[in-house]
């Protein structure tokens, strides 16, 4: 890139009088932009040769002196011819005034041009001044060029506001500098005062000032620039409408740039590259690969440009046959092994999924850049073979390639993907080391990749340090704390995301599971409104989200309604619509959805057998069950997992089949793992089999010895059994242990406040009003010959204190609050992150019947619907 020199006050160059302009510019300013595109505006072939008549610059000379100037200048100009500065330079400043001619200090100029030597072109200046020689249109011309050639614009844009020059080359190559380096507005303002002085522009001025509008993201002055070029008569030229074509792509109007193609009477094959690359650049891929077609079919060939565009289209819209036949045209034209088409050609190999072509033309390029390794790293992540991407990433460093951003991003999701946790942390410190600019999509990369790996500290740390935040950094911490399980965090930085960002779709999708995590289900509806007022309903992402939404809030109707309305499902929907319903209870609905979308044509995977499997256990569908399990294998060919023999676990159990149950998991081809034991030990308490449970209890000790929740469940077996000794064992071996059990906690969300409470907390403010109401109920259920058998007896407390403490748990004194704050008609919604009690159960029904309130409890495991004193669950929980 040029770079331009500090601009110096204007009295630091050599001055001059022209009493034909008293025009003074205002000062160039000294700051500049990058500008990509490398554009030339050469002076005409004859510029150098415009100064070649002989004018003598005294007509008194006399004829000796005559002959010593003509040798003189002659001298010089050999010296120019041969590019010898130095001496041209040395004989111009002992020369006499009248012993130069112009064309000689023409030459001079010229070459200090041609050598970029601005010291040296000022000291011609200098000595032009001194001579007195005057600076006409010939000589003012060839000062500009110098000047603005050396880039020193503002010396160079001075010379032009002293002189007239009607020269539209010279205006070209000063506007085409002043864009060069980013300085659009100067150039514009070039063009301007050649408005004003009625100089006429070519079609390269039109296109050097389409270009900086474009720059600067002025569509409407790309109109007027339009309106202009056509009033001076330049509506048939293709230079100037090819510009105008491009200038509409890049401001994303595309349809002026259809129109402006449309007015073509026979388009070049610019013409056809402009359309191809603006329809690719505006995410109309498909529309630039029909005009590539009939491109062809008018019989224009391919251009590497064409080639390369079309190729970026095929990679867009996934078109691997027609990228194929395009690589083969490629190279039966001489393009194989040029670097952009063998980059972009291993980009659309490596979008396309094709590993094997991607790998074919990387193994067979002669030389490979960042581009070619990046592409291939990210061809490896598209396939999902992330250990292979980061061991690609190791060997490019080995070959002494720096790797830039884009890399760095690519291997960072790979190591994200992979939930390599240390390779990622890794890499992080390279970039530290390597000075790797850590701009926002590499922050991005890191915070997903922390976020991944469940690291959201370290994901918070990075958020913070990023300066400027955009949507993709928000969305990617508001979707890492609700795939964590942090629903709260994630509801807190969407609140402060929308103090500075407006959400998009993506938002949205985050945000909806938080709300689900919570059962927050006012925020939710909030979010529905938005939804719908935005029409991201259409986004099946969101639409999904929305649909979980309401089905871990409760209300499964709302969820069947929308649900319903979706065209077009995928396997994702279907799925969280039959785990919807497994959850509710709604076995049989949830069997009839599965057969729904096996006619629908979609083919179930293992995490909707999970989902299937879980509706017929928890209602009691036993024989539905068998059948499932038996299909996957046998209908779709898939490898049951330990979660769908954890579920078959829990079907047998459920229905009674201890033994049943027992035998299954003796001869699972994979070895049990703890839940699975865990869920038959939750049934020998339930069906009050002590000896069972004391043997499923060795084998969950053996796995997991320090699990206290499986030391819990069978003291309640033990309690059940009235086995009260055995109980007092299990509590001595937890205190010796030092084991800690899970802090069970509820919440209810009233007016958008999440009231949280946990067992035997006396600290709430209206403590009081629910220990009485809670009193008052257990009285009712003592009247009604409610037996307690003292369940869940791992409490240092007496047998008198204990009744107390057992409707003391949190579910109960959150479905107490309910019914005391909630208007009466109003759900109580009372979510639990721990299974509830069987003790809280019954309190539940007897709460629901005495004080007439629907009362639903979300637990662990899935819903319970309190009405009128009977749970929807129906003992299957």
């Amino acid at each position: 890139m040029s770079k331009t020199r500090s601009v110096a006050p204007l009295n630091a160059y050599p001055t001059y009088h022209n009493p034909r302009n008293k025009t003074n510019h205002p000062k160039s300013p000294n700051y500049f932009i990058l500008f990509r595109q490398s554009w030339t505006c050469l002076p005409p072939p004859n510029f150098v040769l415009s100064c070649s008549s002989s004018v003598v610059v005294s007509a008194t000379l006399s004829k000796p002196t005559y002959n010593v100037a003509i040798d003189k200048n002659a001298q010089i100009r050999k010296f120019c011819q041969t590019g010898d500065l130095r001496k041209a330079m040395e004989l111009l400043k002992i020369s006499q005034m009248s012993e130069l001619e112009l064309q000689t200090y023409c030459s001079v100029l010229q070459l200090c041009a041609e050598l970029k030597s601005l010291e040296d072109g000022k000291r011609v200046h200098s000595i032009i001044i001194s001579n007195g020689m005057e600076i006409d249109d010939i000589l003012g011309a060839k000062l500009v060029f110098m000047y603005v050639h050396c880039d020193d614009l503002a010396a160079g844009r001075q010379i032009l506001d002293g002189i007239i020059n009607d020269k539209i080359y010279l205006w070209n190559f000063l506007m085409s500098k002043y864009a060069k380096i980013g300085n659009y507005e100067e150039a514009v303002s070039l063009i301007r005062k050649m408005q004003k002085l009625g100089i006429r522009g070519d079609p390269f001025t039109f296109t050097c000032i389409l270009k900086c509008y474009t720059a600067l993201a002025k569509i409407r002055a790309c109109k007027s620039v339009h309106g202009y070029a056509f009033k001076l008569g330049f509506g048939s030229d293709n230079t100037v409408i090819n510009s105008l074509i491009a200038a509409y792509f890049k401001c994303r109007d595309v349809e002026s740039a259809h129109n402006m193609f449309d007015e073509l009477s026979e388009p070049d094959v610019v013409s056809w590259n402009s359309m191809i690359s603006g329809c690719v650049l505006n995410g109309f891929s498909w529309d630039g690969l029909e005009f590539f077609i009939q491109m062809l079919n008018f019989g224009f060939g391919m251009e590497l440009v064409t080639l390369v565009n079309v190729l970026v289209a095929c990679a867009n819209v996934g078109k691997l046959s027609f990228g194929r036949a395009l690589h083969t045209c490629g190279v039966k034209t001489g393009y194989s092994g040029d670097v952009v088409f063998d980059n972009t050609l291993l980009d659309m190999y490596s979008k396309c999924g094709y590993l094997k072509g991607a790998t074919d033309v990387f193994s067979k390029m002669s030389k490979t850049s960042v581009v070619s390794w990046t592409s291939m790293i990210s061809a490896y992540v598209r396939k999902g073979l992330y250990d292979e991407a980061i061991i690609l990433f190791e060997e490019m460093q080995s070959k002494g390639l720096k790797p830039d951003v884009y890399t760095v991003s690519s291997v960072v999701h790979a190591c994200a993907c992979s939930n390599s946790l240390d390779k990622g942390r890794n890499i992080h410190n390279f970039i530290k080391k390597n000075n790797i600019g850590l701009n926002l999509p590499v922050f991005n990369a890191l915070m997903y990749m922390y976020a991944k790996c469940g690291v959201m500290e370290e994901a918070r740390l990075i958020f913070s340090q990023i300066p400027v935040k955009d949507i993709v950094s928000w969305n990617t911490m508001i979707g890492g704390y609700s795939q964590n399980s942090l629903p709260y965090e994630a509801l807190e930085l969407f609140v402060d995301m929308q103090k500075q960002l407006k959400p998009n779709s993506i938002t949205v999708a985050c945000v909806l599971p938080a709300c689900a995590g919570l059962a927050a289900l006012e925020k939710g509806r909030e979010l529905h409104g938005h939804i719908l007022r935005k029409g991201y309903f259409s986004d099946l992402q969101v639409a999904c989200a929305l649909v979980d939404m309401y089905v871990k809030c409760g209300l499964v109707v709302i969820a069947q309604q929308l649900f319903d309305m979706i065209p077009k499902k995928d396997i994702i929907l279907w799925t969280v619509m039959i785990a919807g319903y497994g959850m509710h209870g709604f076995g049989k609905e949830a069997v009839s959805t599965f057969e729904k979308m096996r006619i629908a044509g979609i083919q179930p995977e293992d995490s909707c057998f999970t989902s299937i499997l879980y509706a017929c256990s928890h209602s009691g569908l036993l024989k539905e069950g068998w059948k499932f399990f038996s299909s996957m294998r046998s209908e779709f060919n898939i490898e049951p997992k330990l979660e769908h023999y954890a579920c078959m676990v829990d079907l047998l159990v459920r229905s009674g089949n201890l033994s049943k149950a027992y035998k299954f998991i003796e001869t699972m081809p994979i070895k049990p793992d703890a839940a699975i034991w865990g869920a038959l030990l939750s049934g020998c308490g339930i069906h009050h089999d002590v000896e069972l449970a004391e043997k499923v209890a060795e084998h969950i000790f053996e796995l997991e010895p320090e699990n206290t929740k499986y030391y819990v469940l069978l003291a309640n077996v033990y309690a059940e059994a009235e086995k009260l000794e055995e109980v007092k064992k299990l509590q001595r071996k937890i205190g010796k242990g030092g084991f800690k059990k899970d802090q069970g906690c509820s919440w209810i969300d009233i007016q958008g406040k999440f009231n949280i409470f946990v067992a035997g907390d006396t600290s709430h403010p209206q403590a009081k009003r629910i220990d009485s109401l809670l009193r008052k109920l257990r009285m009712k259920m003592n009247r009604v010959d409610y037996s307690n058998k003292m369940r869940f007896a791992l409490i240092n407390a007496d047998d008198m204190n204990k009744e107390v403490l057992l409707c003391g748990h949190s579910e109960t004194l959150a479905m107490a609050f309910g019914v005391l704050n909630l208007p009466p008609g109003k759900i109580v919604r009372v979510t639990k992150n721990l299974r509830v009690c069987k003790d809280c159960h019954d309190m539940g029904k007897l709460m629901s019947k005495t004080t007439g309130r629907d009362i639903v409890l979300r637990d662990s495991n899935r819903f319970h619907h309190f009405k009128d004193g009977v749970c929807s669950c129906r003992g299957f929980w």
